[in-house]
């Protein structure tokens, strides 16, 4: 399209003649929200619904203040700097129709590693109510087999020694509610957005474990005055590609840097309880509960477990993207066989929640063949995810003589998946994990021994001394071995 206009506050004007854009006055924001870990997942999910609040009912105190603390965030730092905080939200339906929004709600953006100092003022300003978190299952740095928090981390041992250089969402955190607490100012909220099955709780834990090490009197106030409410988050975002660069482009003659895509489907679940005062997210389709625990259990264990299931066993068979798999009827019925039989009996009663119509609605929104979300991408950081989606599934399978077949062979397939890295077709896989290389240090001892890649105890605690688990597995990773033909071992089971 001829007439490309740069994504930016000055061009905001020309720019809502082509697509819908914020009509609120952004300059008149304040950052009522600091939110760490600002990727496609948050700009998609948390500043979409505050973006309608804002929209809709002129509300100006809950901009949010974007915050990354590691070098990574170096990137989406610059370019929504340049574009004044402006993205656009491609929303793409299962029909083909695509949706074309800009967001406006995130104000600012600052860099830890570049100014800490500047971070922890932000963070300790009175407009600070709340701090918000999408910092992925590793950024808590606990052990996943105990929970335990890893005082070995050289950055936090850094931030014991030196609290007034934080390195990590620890440091950050303590540090500003220390001063916010000496300058007599009430406590934020700490709210993580993470797919980490009682996300409030594990914050509160790994926090409190750390301030009582660092601070012991800070400890003490952070547990009288910061609350820590569990919330559910869902919503897929695949990562933004060049061709959804391009579209905006060639579509609408609009230059975004990094627009994020996402399927239509939101949801977000939140304990109500907050330490100083909230958005009224409710207006704009947020679910406040008193008890969101039973809502996180089954998305968890079905939404994001069954992708899980599909990415490792996908990968393996050659599959790219998710949908794909949806393509493949072996696929489907051993995804809801999986849902069905081994996840279902073990979640707990969710009000207003009919299981198999949300299990349809999940099918359907893997198959979606717009959103094209990567099997990679799905399988990124394993190590973090399965253990908290799919191996407690499993374990609580064990302990109620419940079904454990589906899961045990996703467990051999990624223990040939860490071993091979390659496809059934001997194609390379692209392996994204923290632990890759304990992954396949220990996956490649398992034609010598064949537990040794369950005996990591971090992420399989005692599995590997379970008779049960132990024999079906020792006997599926050698048949996988033998012949890395997934889906013939999937069609067994179906």
């Amino acid at each position: 399209m001829e007439n490309t206009m740069v994504l930016n506050q000055k061009n905001l004007a020309a720019i809502a003649d082509r697509i819908p854009c914020p009509a609120y006055d952004r300059s008149e924001l304040t950052a009522g929200m600091v939110h760490i870990g600002v990727g496609g997942f948050h700009r998609a999910h948390q500043a979409f619904y505050t973006d309608n609040l804002l929209g809709e009912y002129g509300v100006s105190e809950w901009g949010i203040c974007g915050i990354g603390l590691r070098e990574g965030d170096r990137k989406i730092h610059d370019i929504l700097k340049n574009q004044d905080g402006l993205y656009t939200l491609i929303v793409k339906h299962p029909d083909g129709t695509i949706e074309s929004k800009i967001m406006g709600s995130l104000v600012d953006f600052l860099l830890g590693i570049d100014n800490p100092v500047a971070v922890i003022d932000r963070m300790a300003h009175p407009d600070t109510k709340i701090v918000s978190l999408t910092i992925t299952e590793g950024g808590y740095n606990f052990t996943a087999s105990t929970g335990e928090f890893d005082f070995d981390n050289p950055d936090i041992q850094h931030e014991l020694k030196h609290p007034d250089n934080p390195k990590t969402v620890y440091g950050f955190l303590t540090a500003s509610l220390k001063k916010r607490r000496d300058a007599g100012l009430p406590a934020f909220t700490i709210m993580s957005c993470d797919n980490i099955q009682h996300n409030g709780d594990v914050a509160h834990d790994m926090l409190l474990t750390f301030a009582k090490r660092q601070d012991a009197a800070l400890a003490d106030w952070i547990e009288q005055e910061v609350r820590f409410p569990n919330t559910m988050v869902d919503r897929i975002t695949p990562v933004t590609t060049q061709a959804d660069i391009d579209y905006l482009q060639d579509t609408h003659g609009i230059k975004d840097e990094w627009p994020v895509t996402c399927e239509p489907f939101i949801q977000w679940v939140v304990e109500d309880k907050f330490s100083n005062g909230r958005p009224e997210f409710e207006k704009v389709g947020v679910q406040f509960v008193p008890n969101v625990k039973p809502y996180e259990k089954m998305k968890l264990r079905l939404l994001n477990a069954g992708h899980s299931v599909l990415g490792i066993l996908g990968a393996i068979h050659g599959h790219k993207t998710i949908n794909a798999c949806l393509e493949d009827e072996t696929f489907v019925t051993y995804l809801r066989a999986f849902m069905d039989k081994e996840a279902s009996p073990v979640l707990d009663a969710v009000e207003g929640i009919d299981l198999n119509e949300y299990k349809d609605s999940l099918v359907a929104r893997f198959a979606n063949p717009n959103i094209k979300d990567s099997v990679s991408r799905i399988c990124s950081e394993s190590s973090a995810k399965l253990p908290k989606f799919l191996i407690s599934t499993l374990e609580e399978n064990l302990a109620r003589g419940g079904s454990i077949q589906y899961a045990t062979l996703v467990i051999a397939t990624w223990c040939y998946y860490s071993d091979k890295g390659v496809d059934k077709n001997q194609q390379s896989i692209e392996i994204i994990d923290a632990m890759s290389n304990e992954l396949h240090h220990a996956s490649k001892q398992t034609q010598v021994d064949p537990l040794a890649f369950v005996k990591q105890e971090s992420l399989f605690g005692n599995l590997a001394q379970n008779d049960r688990f132990r024999n079906l597995y020792v006997d599926t990773v050698r048949k996988i071995y033998e012949d890395a033909n997934i889906k013939k071992y999937m069609q067994d089971l179906i």
